[in-house]
């Protein structure tokens, strides 16, 4: 007896198979870049501003060559900075700096340069764009975006390895409402009048410039505008947030520093409290994973991570320069070392192993702990200075840095904007810096 059986479509599984076994012959996944500095002994440009950076250059004897604002022009020939002037442009896309960055380069190597550091974020593209110049390497300025597009980073650190929330990239108010609509059926939030939150973030903006929580549907229409757009959205992570600052030298985490946000936009501490710090060997092997997956060679890295309350870690961002908050100095007042010296020495490819070797010290060895606040004008105008008397009194008061501004009225900022002054703390229990920190984000300390 013989059946007769319906006839078969079986080109899927031949295209499948043909399909396989060109995968398999290929080789997929980042593309690794050979980021050797081209010789030794010429200038390194530093792009942007940065009076330690250029401080540790001169101790550490290293030619350089500063390319800034022409604002900048006078103060540096007053006081011999070898500078040249540039005016970036803002308002350009990525490819446009990529062209703009050609006669910068021919000039530059007219000096003498051959390899470029960013010392703020704008200017992460820049140094990109010319190292890739002087390397003859493309793929160098596009290696460098992925440390400026949000939303680029977060699939890069997604295929390494990370664990990174639900993100999307949006470019209206309906889609941000899809979204949100989205993550909160997945979490089974439908019919709750208290939705999990969602973010919508800047692309390439720095801090916290166009970041908005986003609690309610009314939100979108109330928090967002069309200057918001496009832009990143991303589900919640609830938990701890910290900062790195990651000393990378050939491709090795050489140094850690783990800072605590006591209040986010105002005050950090450096080393954090005991209760952050046992999460360090798992912050660690997220670092290097980083590393890894970013093809990070050299420099240092600042990522942030968000520690949940299952103490999984959660990778935020990273940024290629060096941090804000005053960072560096806590880290010098803690650790005993200076780090714009060692970002410059591991931003160096030709930096010998010898030099670095007994730079860093031990990341469990650090004098007591330090906090910067950062203040804020909470008035438009502003007349003087308004500072308690308990607060220099605290055994945790270290100096402030408190002025009266030049301007009387306070420009309007974007996020958390510029503050007028820091107060540090120092002290070698981490309460005396930690409470002060947070107790002082309602006082006024202008009049």
């Amino acid at each position: 007896m013989t059946f007769d059986l319906p006839n078969q479509d079986t080109s899927f599984k031949v295209n499948d198979q043909k399909d396989r076994k060109m995968i398999q012959q290929k080789q997929t996944g980042p593309i690794k870049l050979k980021h050797v500095k081209p010789a030794k002994g010429k200038k390194i440009a530093l792009i942007g501003w940065s009076i330690p950076t250029m401080e540790a250059m001169d101790r550490i004897q290293r030619p350089y060559i500063v390319v800034s604002l022409p604002e900048f022009q006078d103060y540096a020939e007053k006081h011999q900075i070898p500078f040249y002037a540039w005016q970036f442009d803002k308002d350009i896309d990525y490819e446009q700096v990529y062209q703009k960055a050609e006669p910068l380069f021919q000039a530059l190597q007219q000096l003498d340069v051959d390899h470029a550091i960013p010392l703020f974020e704008e200017t992460v593209e820049w140094a990109g764009a010319l190292n890739a110049y002087f390397r003859q390497e493309p793929k160098l300025f596009h290696h460098s975006i992925l440390f400026r597009d949000k939303a680029m980073m977060k699939r890069r650190a997604h295929i390494g390895g990370l664990k990174v929330g639900v993100f999307e990239e949006v470019n209206d108010r309906e889609q941000v409402r899809q979204f949100f609509r989205r993550i909160n059926a997945s979490l089974l939030r439908h019919h709750e009048e208290d939705r999990d939150p969602i973010h919508v973030k800047a692309l390439n903006k720095a801090g916290a410039a166009g970041h908005r929580m986003i609690r309610s549907e009314k939100d979108i229409d109330t928090k967002l505008s069309d200057d918001n757009f496009p832009s990143l959205v991303e589900s919640h992570l609830k938990g701890i947030e910290v900062s790195c600052e990651a000393f990378i030298h050939q491709g090795k985490l050489l140094f850690l520093n783990i800072t605590e946000y006591i209040v986010f936009g105002y005050s950090m501490m450096v080393p954090p409290s005991p209760e952050i710090e046992k999460y360090r060997p798992a912050i660690r092997e997220e670092v290097q994973k980083l590393v890894d997956a970013f093809d990070i060679s050299y420099g240092i890295i600042h990522p942030e991570f968000f520690i949940t309350d299952d103490e999984q870690v959660y990778f935020g961002e990273v940024a290629y320069r060096i941090p804000g908050g005053h960072i560096f100095d806590l880290m010098q007042k803690t650790y005993g070392f200076n780090p714009y010296e060692g970002h410059i020495l591991c931003c160096d490819p030709n930096t010998p192993e010898e030099k670095l070797k007994d730079f860093f010290p031990k990341e469990d060895q650090s004098n007591g702990h330090a906090g910067s606040f950062l203040v804020y004008p909470k008035k438009n105008t502003v007349q003087g200075v308004n500072i308690p008397d308990e607060l220099e009194e605290h055994p945790g008061f270290d100096k402030h840095t408190l002025f009266k501004p030049m301007q009387v009225k306070v420009q309007d900022q974007e996020g958390y904007g510029n503050h007028l002054g820091t107060v540090f703390f120092h002290h070698e229990d981490h309460q005396h810096v930690k409470q002060p920190l947070a107790d002082y984000v309602e006082h006024d300390f202008f009049h």
